[in-house]
């Protein structure tokens, strides 16, 4: 008989509450910061990395990209879930306003529901972006899938 593998570190769903706040993330939206984050995923826009381009176009100033913004969302529910949990699904993605530099861009959320589904700790969280100015991005959802202490023990 072999030995079961250890799980990996992180919560359980039978750990979680609705209404729980997950910490949240703050992101000072440096000209470094976003000129990287362009550049770590390709997205050489001048709107991302330009003020005179960015202004240009309407924006107050340069600006997170898409990718920057949905990896920061994933970020806050990993730090809270850790690697035992999966991502499942995100919904309601919509950048509302800019996230520019020189601003800081708050990640807040809280767990919105828990349910079994096939047997599987379902959390689906309530996700947004904020600022000086107020929600950017979402509100959203962010689904994720949560070991059980049950599946531990067999």
């Amino acid at each position: 008989m072999t030995e079961a593998a250890p799980a990996l570190d992180g919560r359980r769903f039978e750990d979680v509450a609705v209404g729980e706040a997950l910490p949240s993330v703050a992101y000072p939206l440096t000209v470094y910061r976003l000129v990287m984050a362009a550049g770590a995923n390709r997205d050489f826009n001048s709107i991302h990395h330009n003020t005179e381009y960015a202004q240009r176009t309407g924006a107050p100033e340069m600006y997170a990209n898409t990718q920057f913004l949905l990896t920061a969302w994933e970020r806050c529910v990993r730090d809270w879930m850790g690697l035992a949990g999966t991502v499942r699904a995100i919904r309601g993605f919509r950048m509302r306003s800019f996230n520019v530099v020189g601003d800081t861009m708050h990640v807040r959320a809280e767990v919105k529901d828990t349910r079994i589904e096939d047997g599987r700790g379902v959390v689906e969280i309530a996700i947004r972006c904020e600022n000086s100015t107020g929600v950017t991005v979402g509100p959203g959802v962010v689904e994720v899938v949560l070991p059980r202490r049950e599946e531990e023990d067999r």
